[in-house]
Protein backbone atom coordinates (compact mmCIF):
# COMPACT_ATOMS: atom_id res chain seq x y z
CA UNK A 1 0.00 0.00 0.00
CA UNK A 2 0.81 3.49 -0.45
CA UNK A 3 1.20 6.30 2.79
CA UNK A 4 -2.35 7.05 1.42
CA UNK A 5 -5.74 5.37 0.20
CA UNK A 6 -7.72 8.52 -0.02
CA UNK A 7 -6.85 12.11 -0.89
CA UNK A 8 -8.78 15.24 -1.52
CA UNK A 9 -7.15 17.02 -4.52
CA UNK A 10 -8.62 20.79 -4.52
CA UNK A 11 -7.91 22.32 -7.80
CA UNK A 12 -8.49 20.86 -11.31
CA UNK A 13 -6.39 23.03 -13.19
CA UNK A 14 -2.56 20.94 -14.37
CA UNK A 15 -1.21 19.99 -10.70
CA UNK A 16 -4.36 19.07 -9.34
CA UNK A 17 -5.38 17.20 -12.56
CA UNK A 18 -2.01 15.30 -12.39
CA UNK A 19 -1.92 14.46 -9.31
CA UNK A 20 -5.68 12.93 -9.19
CA UNK A 21 -4.72 10.98 -12.43
CA UNK A 22 -1.01 9.33 -11.02
CA UNK A 23 -2.70 8.18 -7.67
CA UNK A 24 -5.94 7.11 -8.77
CA UNK A 25 -4.14 5.06 -11.26
CA UNK A 26 -2.08 3.65 -8.59
CA UNK A 27 -5.24 2.48 -6.98
CA UNK A 28 -6.13 5.19 -4.59
CA UNK A 29 -9.36 6.85 -3.77
CA UNK A 30 -9.35 10.31 -5.16
CA UNK A 31 -11.99 12.71 -5.04
CA UNK A 32 -11.14 16.24 -6.99
CA UNK A 33 -12.93 19.06 -6.80
CA UNK A 34 -12.93 22.10 -8.71
CA UNK A 35 -14.79 25.54 -7.66
CA UNK A 36 -15.36 26.35 -11.32
CA UNK A 37 -18.11 25.05 -12.94
CA UNK A 38 -16.12 24.18 -16.25
CA UNK A 39 -12.28 23.99 -16.27
CA UNK A 40 -11.99 24.98 -20.08
CA UNK A 41 -13.92 28.21 -20.46
CA UNK A 42 -10.99 30.12 -19.23
CA UNK A 43 -7.37 31.01 -20.51
CA UNK A 44 -5.82 31.31 -23.77
CA UNK A 45 -2.72 30.12 -24.95
CA UNK A 46 0.11 28.13 -23.08
CA UNK A 47 3.55 27.37 -24.04
CA UNK A 48 4.33 23.74 -22.89
CA UNK A 49 8.21 22.43 -23.15
CA UNK A 50 9.38 19.56 -23.12
CA UNK A 51 9.66 18.78 -19.69
CA UNK A 52 5.87 19.45 -19.67
CA UNK A 53 5.52 17.26 -22.81
CA UNK A 54 7.37 14.22 -21.26
CA UNK A 55 4.96 14.57 -17.94
CA UNK A 56 1.73 14.88 -19.99
CA UNK A 57 2.90 11.39 -21.78
CA UNK A 58 3.54 9.53 -18.73
CA UNK A 59 -0.75 11.39 -18.07
CA UNK A 60 -1.30 9.40 -21.08
CA UNK A 61 -2.68 12.86 -22.89
CA UNK A 62 0.23 13.41 -25.43
CA UNK A 63 -2.01 11.85 -27.93
CA UNK A 64 -4.47 14.46 -27.65
CA UNK A 65 -2.24 17.54 -26.97
CA UNK A 66 -0.06 17.10 -29.90
CA UNK A 67 -3.50 16.33 -31.99
CA UNK A 68 -4.81 19.88 -30.89
CA UNK A 69 -1.57 21.57 -30.31
CA UNK A 70 1.39 23.10 -32.87
CA UNK A 71 4.68 21.62 -32.54
CA UNK A 72 7.66 23.38 -33.56
CA UNK A 73 11.58 23.26 -32.35
CA UNK A 74 13.02 26.53 -33.49
CA UNK A 75 12.36 30.03 -31.53
CA UNK A 76 13.14 33.29 -33.65
CA UNK A 77 14.32 36.66 -32.59
CA UNK A 78 12.82 39.69 -34.28
CA UNK A 79 13.55 43.46 -34.05
CA UNK A 80 10.20 45.91 -33.28
CA UNK A 81 10.20 46.74 -37.50
CA UNK A 82 9.59 42.78 -37.85
CA UNK A 83 13.14 41.69 -39.22
CA UNK A 84 14.61 38.57 -38.08
CA UNK A 85 18.04 38.96 -36.43
CA UNK A 86 18.25 34.95 -35.13
CA UNK A 87 16.85 31.32 -35.59
CA UNK A 88 17.70 29.93 -32.31
CA UNK A 89 17.26 25.65 -32.47
CA UNK A 90 15.26 25.21 -29.27
CA UNK A 91 16.40 23.28 -26.91
CA UNK A 92 14.47 19.44 -26.47
CA UNK A 93 14.51 19.32 -22.52
CA UNK A 94 12.31 16.29 -22.96
CA UNK A 95 14.18 14.02 -24.76
CA UNK A 96 14.71 13.74 -28.30
CA UNK A 97 11.78 11.52 -29.47
CA UNK A 98 9.60 15.19 -28.11
CA UNK A 99 8.93 18.29 -30.02
CA UNK A 100 10.86 20.78 -28.39
CA UNK A 101 7.68 22.84 -27.74
CA UNK A 102 3.56 22.65 -28.39
CA UNK A 103 1.48 25.44 -28.13
CA UNK A 104 -2.01 25.12 -27.52
CA UNK A 105 -5.31 26.18 -26.18
CA UNK A 106 -5.34 26.64 -22.40
CA UNK A 107 -8.93 25.63 -22.22
CA UNK A 108 -8.27 22.67 -24.61
CA UNK A 109 -5.35 21.07 -22.16
CA UNK A 110 -7.70 21.92 -18.97
CA UNK A 111 -10.33 19.47 -20.92
CA UNK A 112 -8.27 16.49 -21.60
CA UNK A 113 -6.47 16.43 -18.54
CA UNK A 114 -9.69 16.42 -16.16
CA UNK A 115 -11.20 14.11 -18.72
CA UNK A 116 -8.31 11.88 -18.06
CA UNK A 117 -8.69 12.12 -14.11
CA UNK A 118 -12.12 10.98 -14.49
CA UNK A 119 -11.29 8.11 -17.02
CA UNK A 120 -8.62 6.43 -14.47
CA UNK A 121 -11.12 6.60 -11.15
CA UNK A 122 -11.07 10.14 -9.78
CA UNK A 123 -14.10 11.38 -9.00
CA UNK A 124 -14.62 14.61 -9.56
CA UNK A 125 -16.93 17.40 -8.27
CA UNK A 126 -17.02 20.76 -10.33
CA UNK A 127 -18.35 23.91 -9.30
CA UNK A 128 -17.32 22.90 -5.67
CA UNK A 129 -14.34 24.07 -3.08
CA UNK A 130 -13.88 23.79 0.54
CA UNK A 131 -14.54 25.70 3.16
CA UNK A 132 -12.70 24.04 6.25
CA UNK A 133 -9.78 22.17 6.39
CA UNK A 134 -8.35 20.14 9.66
CA UNK A 135 -4.54 19.15 9.76
CA UNK A 136 -6.31 15.73 10.37
CA UNK A 137 -7.63 15.92 7.54
CA UNK A 138 -11.29 16.26 8.01
CA UNK A 139 -12.74 18.59 5.53
CA UNK A 140 -16.17 20.50 4.92
CA UNK A 141 -16.96 21.31 1.13
CA UNK A 142 -19.24 24.43 0.00
CA UNK A 143 -22.15 22.30 -0.78
CA UNK A 144 -22.62 21.24 2.65
CA UNK A 145 -21.09 17.83 2.58
CA UNK A 146 -17.68 17.03 4.50
CA UNK A 147 -15.40 14.12 4.30
CA UNK A 148 -12.38 12.35 6.02
CA UNK A 149 -9.02 12.35 3.98
CA UNK A 150 -5.55 10.62 4.13
CA UNK A 151 -4.48 13.73 2.80
CA UNK A 152 -6.05 16.70 1.43
CA UNK A 153 -3.65 18.15 -2.06
CA UNK A 154 -4.22 22.33 -2.61
CA UNK A 155 -3.58 22.58 -6.14
CA UNK A 156 -6.13 25.69 -6.15
CA UNK A 157 -3.78 28.16 -7.54
CA UNK A 158 -1.43 31.33 -6.12
CA UNK A 159 -4.54 32.58 -4.01
CA UNK A 160 -4.92 29.38 -2.82
CA UNK A 161 -7.97 29.26 -0.30
CA UNK A 162 -5.94 25.52 1.01
CA UNK A 163 -3.09 27.33 1.86
CA UNK A 164 -4.38 29.58 4.12
CA UNK A 165 -6.27 27.36 6.07
CA UNK A 166 -3.42 25.23 6.55
CA UNK A 167 -1.66 28.47 7.86
CA UNK A 168 1.29 27.68 5.46
CA UNK A 169 2.74 31.58 4.84
CA UNK A 170 3.09 32.65 1.63
CA UNK A 171 4.04 36.04 0.11
CA UNK A 172 2.87 37.09 -3.34
CA UNK A 173 5.46 39.41 -4.87
CA UNK A 174 4.64 42.00 -7.85
CA UNK A 175 6.90 41.57 -10.36
CA UNK A 176 6.69 45.14 -12.29
CA UNK A 177 5.25 44.20 -15.51
CA UNK A 178 2.25 43.55 -16.95
CA UNK A 179 1.42 41.17 -20.02
CA UNK A 180 -1.76 42.06 -22.36
CA UNK A 181 -2.71 38.41 -24.00
CA UNK A 182 -5.02 37.70 -27.55
CA UNK A 183 -5.84 34.48 -29.01
CA UNK A 184 -7.13 34.76 -32.41
CA UNK A 185 -6.81 33.21 -35.57
CA UNK A 186 -3.45 32.22 -37.20
CA UNK A 187 -1.61 33.67 -40.26
CA UNK A 188 0.11 31.40 -42.14
CA UNK A 189 3.53 33.08 -41.53
CA UNK A 190 3.37 32.19 -37.85
CA UNK A 191 4.63 28.45 -37.54
CA UNK A 192 6.56 28.97 -34.69
CA UNK A 193 7.83 31.47 -31.54
CA UNK A 194 8.75 34.69 -31.99
CA UNK A 195 10.42 37.07 -29.68
CA UNK A 196 10.71 41.03 -29.92
CA UNK A 197 12.48 42.40 -26.92
CA UNK A 198 12.16 46.18 -26.63
CA UNK A 199 9.90 48.62 -28.91
CA UNK A 200 7.30 49.85 -27.38
CA UNK A 201 6.77 47.21 -25.01
CA UNK A 202 9.32 44.86 -22.74
CA UNK A 203 8.24 41.90 -24.53
CA UNK A 204 6.27 41.35 -28.08
CA UNK A 205 5.64 37.63 -28.56
CA UNK A 206 3.47 34.78 -30.05
CA UNK A 207 2.64 31.08 -30.13
CA UNK A 208 1.33 29.32 -32.50
CA UNK A 209 -1.36 27.09 -30.69
CA UNK A 210 -3.27 24.91 -33.90
CA UNK A 211 -3.80 24.78 -36.90
CA UNK A 212 -5.62 27.94 -37.06
CA UNK A 213 -5.38 29.59 -33.95
CA UNK A 214 -2.44 31.05 -32.06
CA UNK A 215 -2.09 33.56 -28.64
CA UNK A 216 0.00 37.05 -28.75
CA UNK A 217 1.14 39.18 -25.64
CA UNK A 218 2.57 42.30 -25.08
CA UNK A 219 4.63 42.78 -22.24
CA UNK A 220 4.43 46.62 -20.54
CA UNK A 221 5.13 48.20 -16.92
CA UNK A 222 2.29 46.76 -14.91
CA UNK A 223 -0.41 49.50 -15.13
CA UNK A 224 -4.45 49.84 -13.45
CA UNK A 225 -6.20 48.77 -16.11
CA UNK A 226 -9.14 47.54 -14.52
CA UNK A 227 -10.93 51.03 -15.28
CA UNK A 228 -10.68 50.21 -19.40
CA UNK A 229 -14.70 48.40 -20.82
CA UNK A 230 -13.78 45.50 -22.86
CA UNK A 231 -13.88 47.33 -25.83
CA UNK A 232 -10.76 49.86 -24.31
CA UNK A 233 -9.04 46.96 -23.62
CA UNK A 234 -8.92 46.15 -27.21
CA UNK A 235 -7.96 48.96 -28.73
CA UNK A 236 -5.25 49.77 -25.72
CA UNK A 237 -3.63 46.28 -27.30
CA UNK A 238 -4.12 47.29 -30.85
CA UNK A 239 -1.81 50.76 -30.49
CA UNK A 240 0.50 48.90 -28.90
CA UNK A 241 0.75 45.91 -31.60
CA UNK A 242 0.66 48.69 -34.24
CA UNK A 243 4.32 49.57 -33.02
CA UNK A 244 5.68 46.28 -34.55
CA UNK A 245 6.03 45.08 -37.61
CA UNK A 246 6.64 41.87 -39.47
CA UNK A 247 3.74 39.33 -38.56
CA UNK A 248 2.06 41.90 -35.78
CA UNK A 249 0.71 43.65 -38.82
CA UNK A 250 -1.28 40.38 -39.49
CA UNK A 251 -2.11 39.92 -35.86
CA UNK A 252 -3.17 42.93 -35.42
CA UNK A 253 -5.91 42.92 -38.04
CA UNK A 254 -7.37 39.68 -36.61
CA UNK A 255 -7.72 41.43 -32.86
CA UNK A 256 -11.04 42.34 -33.24
CA UNK A 257 -13.29 40.61 -30.70
CA UNK A 258 -12.91 41.84 -27.00
CA UNK A 259 -13.92 38.85 -25.44
CA UNK A 260 -10.20 37.39 -26.34
CA UNK A 261 -7.89 40.32 -24.45
CA UNK A 262 -7.17 40.06 -21.45
CA UNK A 263 -4.64 41.77 -19.25
CA UNK A 264 -2.63 40.26 -15.82
CA UNK A 265 0.22 41.06 -13.73
CA UNK A 266 3.46 39.41 -13.20
CA UNK A 267 3.88 37.93 -9.71
CA UNK A 268 6.08 35.76 -7.91
CA UNK A 269 6.16 33.48 -4.68
CA UNK A 270 7.90 30.46 -3.33
CA UNK A 271 6.67 28.92 -0.11
CA UNK A 272 9.51 27.89 1.72
CA UNK A 273 9.23 24.40 3.19
CA UNK A 274 7.80 22.38 4.79
CA UNK A 275 4.73 22.58 1.79
CA UNK A 276 2.51 20.48 4.67
CA UNK A 277 0.72 20.74 7.55
CA UNK A 278 -0.15 17.55 9.00
CA UNK A 279 -2.17 15.84 6.14
CA UNK A 280 -2.66 18.96 3.84
CA UNK A 281 -0.08 19.91 1.26
CA UNK A 282 0.61 22.48 -1.21
CA UNK A 283 1.45 21.76 -4.94
CA UNK A 284 1.70 23.99 -8.40
CA UNK A 285 0.74 27.71 -8.27
CA UNK A 286 -0.06 26.91 -4.35
CA UNK A 287 3.61 26.47 -3.76
CA UNK A 288 5.19 28.39 -5.83
CA UNK A 289 4.61 30.83 -9.14
CA UNK A 290 6.66 32.14 -11.67
CA UNK A 291 6.05 35.30 -14.19
CA UNK A 292 6.08 33.61 -17.42
CA UNK A 293 9.47 34.79 -19.33
CA UNK A 294 10.47 30.94 -18.85
CA UNK A 295 7.16 29.78 -19.91
CA UNK A 296 7.12 27.12 -17.10
CA UNK A 297 4.50 27.24 -14.96
CA UNK A 298 2.39 24.62 -15.79
CA UNK A 299 5.69 22.29 -16.30
CA UNK A 300 6.72 23.19 -13.13
CA UNK A 301 2.99 22.31 -11.39
CA UNK A 302 3.18 18.98 -13.53
CA UNK A 303 6.62 18.19 -11.98
CA UNK A 304 5.21 18.76 -8.56
CA UNK A 305 2.52 16.18 -9.16
CA UNK A 306 4.93 13.72 -10.69
CA UNK A 307 7.35 14.14 -7.61
CA UNK A 308 4.42 13.76 -5.10
CA UNK A 309 2.62 11.00 -6.40
CA UNK A 310 6.12 9.33 -6.70
CA UNK A 311 7.04 9.95 -3.03
CA UNK A 312 3.83 9.24 -1.80
CA UNK A 313 3.67 5.64 -3.75
CA UNK A 314 7.26 5.04 -3.00
CA UNK A 315 6.11 4.92 0.93
CA UNK A 316 4.94 1.68 0.69
CA UNK A 317 7.84 -0.12 0.93
CA UNK A 318 8.10 1.90 4.54
CA UNK A 319 4.39 1.31 5.96
CA UNK A 320 3.63 -0.93 8.10
CA UNK A 321 -0.03 -1.74 9.49
CA UNK A 322 0.54 0.81 12.79
CA UNK A 323 -1.07 3.90 12.22
CA UNK A 324 1.71 5.78 14.06
CA UNK A 325 3.77 4.08 11.72
CA UNK A 326 1.80 5.64 9.11
CA UNK A 327 1.36 8.83 9.99
CA UNK A 328 5.28 8.81 9.63
CA UNK A 329 5.68 7.24 7.13
CA UNK A 330 2.94 9.77 5.06
CA UNK A 331 5.46 12.75 7.43
CA UNK A 332 8.78 11.38 5.44
CA UNK A 333 6.66 11.25 2.16
CA UNK A 334 6.35 14.90 2.27
CA UNK A 335 8.92 16.06 3.94
CA UNK A 336 10.94 14.00 0.55
CA UNK A 337 8.61 15.93 -1.57
CA UNK A 338 9.78 19.00 -0.81
CA UNK A 339 13.36 18.65 -0.76
CA UNK A 340 13.03 16.96 -4.41
CA UNK A 341 11.08 19.92 -5.49
CA UNK A 342 11.87 23.01 -3.40
CA UNK A 343 15.50 23.65 -5.21
CA UNK A 344 14.52 22.91 -8.86
CA UNK A 345 11.15 25.46 -8.11
CA UNK A 346 13.29 28.08 -6.82
CA UNK A 347 15.87 28.08 -9.62
CA UNK A 348 12.93 28.60 -12.38
CA UNK A 349 11.03 30.85 -10.23
CA UNK A 350 14.46 33.22 -9.73
CA UNK A 351 15.46 32.99 -13.23
CA UNK A 352 12.20 33.68 -14.38
CA UNK A 353 11.89 37.13 -12.23
CA UNK A 354 15.74 37.83 -13.07
CA UNK A 355 14.79 38.13 -16.60
CA UNK A 356 12.05 40.31 -16.11
CA UNK A 357 14.35 42.55 -13.82
CA UNK A 358 17.14 42.62 -16.59
CA UNK A 359 14.41 43.77 -18.54
CA UNK A 360 12.88 46.80 -16.40
CA UNK A 361 16.35 48.21 -15.65
CA UNK A 362 17.19 47.61 -19.22
CA UNK A 363 20.68 45.74 -17.75
CA UNK A 364 22.93 45.69 -20.78
CA UNK A 365 24.81 42.18 -21.45
CA UNK A 366 28.11 41.17 -20.24
CA UNK A 367 29.81 42.63 -23.73
CA UNK A 368 28.32 46.42 -22.68
CA UNK A 369 29.78 46.03 -19.15
CA UNK A 370 26.59 44.60 -17.94
CA UNK A 371 25.29 41.22 -16.55
CA UNK A 372 21.93 40.55 -18.39
CA UNK A 373 23.64 37.44 -19.81
CA UNK A 374 20.38 35.95 -20.91
CA UNK A 375 21.91 33.45 -23.25
CA UNK A 376 23.72 31.63 -20.36
CA UNK A 377 20.46 31.88 -18.23
CA UNK A 378 18.45 30.23 -20.85
CA UNK A 379 21.66 27.48 -21.09
CA UNK A 380 21.77 26.67 -17.79
CA UNK A 381 17.91 26.13 -17.63
CA UNK A 382 17.58 23.72 -20.02
CA UNK A 383 20.13 22.14 -19.08
CA UNK A 384 18.62 21.63 -15.60
CA UNK A 385 15.03 20.81 -17.34
CA UNK A 386 16.33 18.29 -19.22
CA UNK A 387 17.15 16.10 -15.99
CA UNK A 388 13.62 14.44 -14.78
CA UNK A 389 12.75 16.19 -11.42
Amino acid sequence: MSAVQSVLVVGGGAAGCATAILLAEAGVAVDLVEIKPDVATTGSGITLQGNALRVLRDLGVLDGVLAHGYAFDVLGLRTPDGTVIAEIPDARTGGDDLPATVGMPRPQLARLLLDRAVDVGAKVRLATTVTSVSPDGDVAFSDGSAGHYDLVVGADGVRSRVRELAGIPAAVDPVGMGIWRVFTSRPASIERTDLTYGGAAYIAGYCPTGADSIYAYLVEDAQDRTGLSPDEQLATMRDLAAQYGGPWIDIRERMTDAARINYTHFESHVVDAPWHRGRVVVTGDAAHSCPPTLAQGCAQALEDAVVLADELLAAEDRETGDAAERSSTLEKALTAYVDRRLPRARTIVDGSVQLARWLLTHEPPPRAGGTADVPGLLGRTAALLTQRP
